[in-house]
């Protein structure tokens, strides 16, 4: 890819509603221009966010690849946070990249991110991140421990406090479905991050390097086609207000530092009408009797065989945004997900899957119809408030499955 330099110039005016985090220290540096977004810039009216945003995002799944292959040595890289939830460096590791190439380019726009810097001096991982970002922020300088911490801390949970005005801010999920990241498998999980203008989502790019997908190999004749299909392996989705969504390979299989090639596809949610005939993935923290439509549909694995009272149950690992991932490329018909009580929902699991939903044709809102408010965290923009739940479709069965939630009705639909 080109080596492009940002001028100052390029930056956005600061907002004088928002108390912004000072900049990261200023050093020398290049940034990477990414490939050609399949859109032009004169529709989009936040393309060099967007064109950023691939670009980390693209290296933060190689990030992502790189330890995992050295996640079951006995150097200490799995721990355990407080929340019980698994994390490594790779976490870390991807929201200092983030936050240090954001922080370059757009120093007026803040960071709302999942991690802090305290579990890693705790745990003497401060070294481990440096090791890993080493060769692939874009700064010039050598980075040093300070300069990995406060680019983490930018965007963690004391960083800064908006004020009471809409901001425009990025939300970073480093990586979500951590516990599929570190079973050693195929198990998806995505780094996802989005750009929130006045309370509404206007871009989103999620990676996910273990997405699955064969592809006709283009050297071959049409008879030929499927006996040299090449397996490629990752996916790049991205989405632009008023200019859908799209996606991406992030590298082929047996080269998987070829990076992004220029096969941009545009996404679109199914066409399923029918409740039953619909693809279900609900988190992996509940089950399909927990939910309401459980009153009226068993839930099946099996795909050979689907009946009016049942309803297919696909199986998706760990975290939310994989699934947003799946209704906007049409793999899946529905994601919906329970609040439950005393369990807060982050901004991070839902805002880039929201926004390429939307722009591939499907609907996100709460049980009640309402969208989600970004805006309802006035202080910190890190918690959303579903009322019941969250319910993610093609717009099709978006309120044929409301009113059935919402009337507990066993009348058929």
């Amino acid at each position: 890819m080109d080596l492009l330099r940002y001028s100052i110039s390029r930056l956005p005016t600061a907002n004088p509603h928002l108390n912004f985090p000072a900049p990261l220290r200023r050093r020398s540096f290049t940034v990477r221009s990414s490939l050609s977004l399949p859109f032009s810039e004169e529709k989009a009216v936040y393309y060099k966010h967007l064109e950023a945003a691939v670009d980390v995002v693209e290296r933060a799944c190689r990030l992502c690849v790189h330890v995992k292959k050295s996640l079951f040595s006995s150097d200490g890289s799995i721990l355990e946070k407080n929340d019980q939830t698994p994390v490594t460096i790779a976490d870390f590791g991807v929201q200092a990249l983030v936050s240090l190439e954001m922080s370059k380019l757009f120093p007026s726009i803040p960071l709302v991110a999942e991690e802090d810097s305290m579990f890693l001096h705790t745990n003497n991982l401060v070294d481990a991140v440096v090791d890993v970002l080493a060769d692939r922020a874009t700064s010039r300088d050598k980075l040093t421990q300070d300069d990995v911490l406060e680019a983490i801390d930018r965007g963690g949970k004391d960083a800064y406090a908006f004020g009471p005005k809409p901001a425009t801010y990025w939300v970073l999920d480093p990586i979500d479905g951590t516990r599929g990241f570190v079973r050693g498998s195929e198990a998806l999980y995505v780094v996802g991050l989005a750009l929130v203008v006045d309370g509404e989502i206007v871009l989103g790019v999620m990676g996910c390097p273990n997405w699955q997908e064969s592809h006709p190999d283009k050297s071959s004749s049409k008879n030929q086609e499927n006996e040299n299909a090449v397996s490629m392996s990752g996916i790049i989705m991205i989405s632009h207000i008023g200019c859908g969504t799209w996606r991406n390979t992030l590298w082929e299989t047996t080269n998987m530092m070829g990076g992004l090639l220029d096969n941009w596809i545009r996404c679109f949610v199914d066409d399923c009408q029918i409740v039953h005939e619909a693809r279900f993935c609900i988190p992996d923290s509940q089950t399909w009797e927990s939910l309401p439509l459980s009153l009226l549909y068993n839930a099946t694995t099996e795909a050979e065989y689907v009946g009016s009272k049942e309803v297919l149950l696909l199986p998706a690992c760990c975290g939310s945004l994989c699934k947003y991932l799946m209704v906007a490329s049409g793999r899946a018909s529905v994601f919906i997900q329970g609040a439950k009580a005393g369990k807060v929902i982050k901004a991070w699991d839902h805002a880039v899957g929201i926004i390429c939903v939307h722009e591939a044709g499907g609907k996100v809102t709460d049980w009640r119809g309402s969208e989600l408010d970004f805006a309802a965290d006035q202080v910190k923009r890190r918690i959303i408030f579903p009322s019941g739940g969250v319910l993610v479709t093609n717009d099709s069965l978006h309120q044929a499955i409301l009113e059935i939630i919402s009337s507990g009705s066993l009348v058929d639909s």
